[in-house]
């Protein structure tokens, strides 16, 4: 059985229906967004029997359940009608139609400068039996009274306040363009002798928009709401793609759940909002309600999995953990109820590992995308996550999500994999490894080329060295243990850019990471652009630092920096020397070896300049 059918219906008959509230919108669509100049051309193009583009309808009543308004304009009375098709595209030229003909209050709508403005549409009468050149300028739009002003509203060129200065100066209001009857009694009672060219013009103009077909393509009710959201979207080219968030809302929304104001919160309805909770954590301040459905899709779809597992299904019969798109618009409203307390618990619980892994600031995370598989690993297992061996088996995970550089892009089917395959691998003891820990790489000639916070490495080896441990030259103190904003802690160079420019050495070698670390803005004040021997010697011994050496080199080596080196000015023998400890902390905390091979050579970061002074 075919799942659509395509046929030709009367205009009249569409915007008919849809006065009647029989064609309504689901609330997925968004609002009427037409301006004056697109509603004129729409209008032109009728008159002149051009083809304005297929309809495409929803037969209501099937699985694919939405919540549901009136086209905009439309007053409807409660019950009163029961709605039979819903508009899926062709939403912007129905509106437009409309509230042009059908409806006897001015369009609310945009001029060229994308200011809010209010028309009638109106045929001038004479110039539109001029010809089909003529046509365009034959349709105005004149303001909410009736008149069409010049020099910034202080003069009235047109007047068409009253049925009378209608007639008398031949404009035909759109608005009666399906129905004209009485407007024409009042033209005949006005001036019997304008009838015959008002009825050439009725003949030549207004017959076209009353015979107009247009053609409609009409998607069953057997259709399943993936299948609906995907010809949705794939014929709403023109306007901005919906989130699987208002999809899914508009799907909750039929079964009077507002998700809108479950994330967002709502002080109308005293809704608190789970976004705000995950807010005023600074890790979680950027999670988007997309990321939050597709965690919940984790959740589902790994318990639905070991169900079919215990019932001795196999295969294909198996359900697939899953976030991506299809699985996510798919969601039960049961199963979002079932899930949403525990998943943002999970999301605070993740916040915990990643504070315990070094991270304080949310501009040094590697993904977000990681953090949905991680939540969800973590509302799973509960407060089991800190059992020692299943914590260093998530943060292998993570640290290969993060030096393999897996998290970026299109990661709907990792994600999936790592939620089955991490729980596999954490609670049983010969559980293989995820795909994550097998597939991550990291070559050691990616330290050279890694030079920009965009990359996630790069954000990931800052953090990673304060979680060894990392000292402030200046404050003494653990990096962690300081307050970032007070502080002004940031990256920046060991060797400064002045200096390594003065001594020949290149950006691409001076704003590798190897040379970048953890400084506090004070002591990247004091550092300027000297030589490490002179700035180091002026930090030991500011007032406020008071230094031996020894408590100097305890600092610089908790950032894995040779003193020795440092204090020479032996660029290449620290950069060197330096290269081997990061790489040995990665290899750490990735619990894999790092292996060199001239077979892939590592993506270039562009240069980046973290503003030495």
């Amino acid at each position: 059985m075919s799942l659509f059918d395509s046929t030709k219906l009367p205009l009249k008959s569409i915007l008919d229906q849809i006065v009647e509230g029989k064609i309504q919108l689901p609330d997925f669509q968004r609002g009427w967004i037409w301006d004056d100049e697109h509603i004129r051309s729409l209008l032109l193009s009728i008159a002149r029997d051009f083809p304005i583009g297929s309809i495409m309808l929803l037969e209501a009543g099937g699985a694919s359940r939405f919540q549901i308004r009136p086209v905009e304009g439309v007053e409807l009375i409660a019950g009163t009608t029961k709605v039979e098709r819903l508009i899926l595209d062709g939403q912007q030229r129905l509106t437009s139609l409309i509230q042009v003909l059908r409806l006897n209050k001015p369009v609310k709508t945009r001029d060229s400068q994308k200011r809010e403005v209010e028309r009638f549409y109106y045929f001038s009468i004479e110039k539109a039996l001029l010809g089909n050149s003529n046509l365009e300028e034959a349709i105005i739009g004149v303001d909410g009274s009736k008149t069409l002003r010049r020099n910034f509203g202080r003069e009235v060129v047109l007047d068409l306040s009253t049925r009378e200065m209608e007639f008398s100066q031949f404009y035909f209001p759109c608005n009666q363009i399906l129905n004209s009857d009485v407007w024409e009694e009042g033209l005949m009672a006005y001036d019997q002798n304008k009838f015959p060219l008002y009825m050439r013009f009725r003949s030549s103009i207004l017959n076209k928009f009353r015979e107009y077909l247009v053609p409609l393509i009409e998607l069953k009710k057997e259709n399943t709401k993936e299948a609906v959201c995907l010809v949705f979207e794939k014929v709403n080219t023109g306007g901005v793609p919906l989130s699987v968030f208002e999809l899914v809302t508009a799907s909750y929304a039929a079964d009077g759940f507002n998700l809108r104001d479950d994330w967002y919160g709502s002080a109308e309805r005293n809704v608190e909002g789970r976004s705000r909770k995950l807010a005023s954590r600074p890790l979680l301040k950027e999670i988007e309600p997309t990321d939050f459905l597709q965690g919940i899709s984790l959740l589902n779809s790994y318990k639905v999995r070991l169900q079919d597992l215990a019932a001795g299904r196999s295969g294909k019969e198996v359900t697939a953990v899953s976030a991506k798109r299809e699985q996510v618009l798919s969601l039960p409203l049961s199963a979002y109820q079932e899930w949403a307390d525990k998943l943002v618990d999970g999301f605070v619980e993740a916040v915990r590992f990643l504070r315990m892994e070094g991270f304080r600031n949310p501009k040094y995370l590697p993904y977000r995308s990681q953090l949905v598989p991680l939540a969800s690993v973590m509302t799973w297992l509960g407060e089991r996550w800190l059992e020692p061996m299943i914590y260093d088996k998530i943060a292998r995970w993570f640290w290969c999500g993060v030096f393999g550089e897996l998290y970026g892009g299109a990661v709907e089917t990792r994600i999936g994999l790592d939620m089955q395959d991490l729980l596999t691998w954490v609670q049983q003891p010969d559980g293989q490894e995820p795909a994550t820990v097998v597939a991550a790489g990291f070559q050691p000639s990616r330290l050279d080329t890694l030079r920009t916070r965009t990359s996630a490495a790069y954000r990931g080896l800052y953090v990673l060295l304060q979680r060894e441990g990392a000292k402030d030259i200046f404050w003494k103190a653990r990096i962690v243990d300081l307050d970032y904003d007070d502080c002004a802690i940031d990256i920046h160079h060991i060797f400064p850019t002045a200096w390594f420019r003065r001594n020949g050495i290149s950006n691409r070698v001076g704003n590798s990471i190897v040379n970048k670390t953890a400084i506090s803005y004070k002591a990247n004040r004091m550092i300027g652009g000297k030589a490490p021997s002179q700035y180091l010697e002026q930090l030991r011994t500011h007032p406020q630092v008071q230094a031996s050496r020894v408590e100097q080199d305890e600092v610089l080596s908790s950032h894995l920096i040779d003193p020795s080196l440092l204090r020479a000015d032996d660029f290449s023998g620290f950069y060197d020397r330096r290269k081997v400890e990061l790489i040995n902390i990665i290899e750490k905390a990735m619990g894999k070896a790092v292996i060199a091979t001239a077979s892939e050579v590592p993506p270039e970061d562009l240069d980046e300049d973290e503003g030495d002074e």
